[in-house]
Formats: structure tokens, C-alpha cells, sequence
């Protein structure tokens, strides 16, 4: 029985399409909704502005809000409450090292763009191979 899931969320909607999925097909499950703040690099524009900020963890908790807010926001709709957490670091890692504390992982193929498809869905493949836990990639 699944009665703890994890939805790495970002602002994407293949992550709203896998915390939709996590709702629908684990409505009693309790769900927990991690935004991971990436390291910074050269292709990670947005990491690179929250490391430069006086306060990353704070810029960080800042940036998850809107995509808490739409999670709670579809949370709602189907008549749930979810818990959410904020990290920083490489996501995958993250999201491994959370995963140990769920039964499930949840989460998006890949995000918007082409460098996002390329970076998440690596983050995907890793998640799926290393993972202690069943995941779930929703399209």
C-alpha cells in the first residue's frame, strides 16, 4: 500500500501532471511536494541568481512559493492537503535522498524547454534508476 508519496515539483506542467496523477490515483496517500533549487552552472540561469542572493535559502523558499501555491491550489480541487519542503542542491540527488522516506516517488518527465527536457529528464533517468522506492514518471 502506498500511504506516503513524494512530487518533486517545479513550475512545469509535467510536474503539475504528476502531482495530479499522485491526487487522482492516491487520494488517501499522505503527499509531500519537494521544490529542489538547483546548483548553481552555466545552463541554470535561475540556481545561479538564488547562489548570488545574501540569503540563498530564504531566495529559494521565496522562488517555491508560486509553485506551492499551484500545488495546493490543485491539492484543493480534489479535496487534499499536501505538506511541502524546499531544498537546494543537484535535484536528483535531492530527490533521491528524500526518497527513502515515502513508499512512492512521483514525478514529471521533463519540464518546458529544450534545455529543461534535456537536464530533467536526466534527472528523471537517474531518479528511476537509483531510487529505493517505486516512482511513477507522468507525461
Amino acid at each position: 500500500m502506498i500511504a506516503r508519496i513524494l512530487v518533486p515539483m517545479d513550475d512545469s506542467e509535467m510536474a503539475q501532471r504528476a502531482l495530479e496523477y499522485a491526487l487522482e490515483n492516491h487520494p488517501e496517500a499522505d503527499i509531500t511536494v519537494l521544490h529542489v533549487a538547483g546548483n548553481p552552472s552555466l545552463m541554470a540561469g535561475a540556481a545561479t541568481a538564488l547562489a548570488l542572493e545574501e540569503n540563498p535559502e530564504a531566495a529559494a523558499e521565496e522562488h517555491a512559493k508560486v509553485v506551492f501555491e499551484d500545488a495546493r491550489e490543485l491539492a484543493a480541487e480534489h479535496g487534499v492537503e499536501i505538506t511541502t519542503e524546499v531544498q537546494m542542491g543537484h535535484p536528483a540527488r535531492a530527490i533521491l535522498n528524500r526518497a527513502d522516506d515515502f513508499d512512492a516517488v512521483v514525478l514529471g518527465s521533463h519540464s518546458g524547454s529544450l534545455v529543461d527536457r534535456l537536464v530533467i529528464g536526466n534527472i528523471a533517468q537517474k531518479v528511476v534508476r537509483q531510487s529505493p522506492v517505486p516512482v511513477v514518471v507522468a507525461r
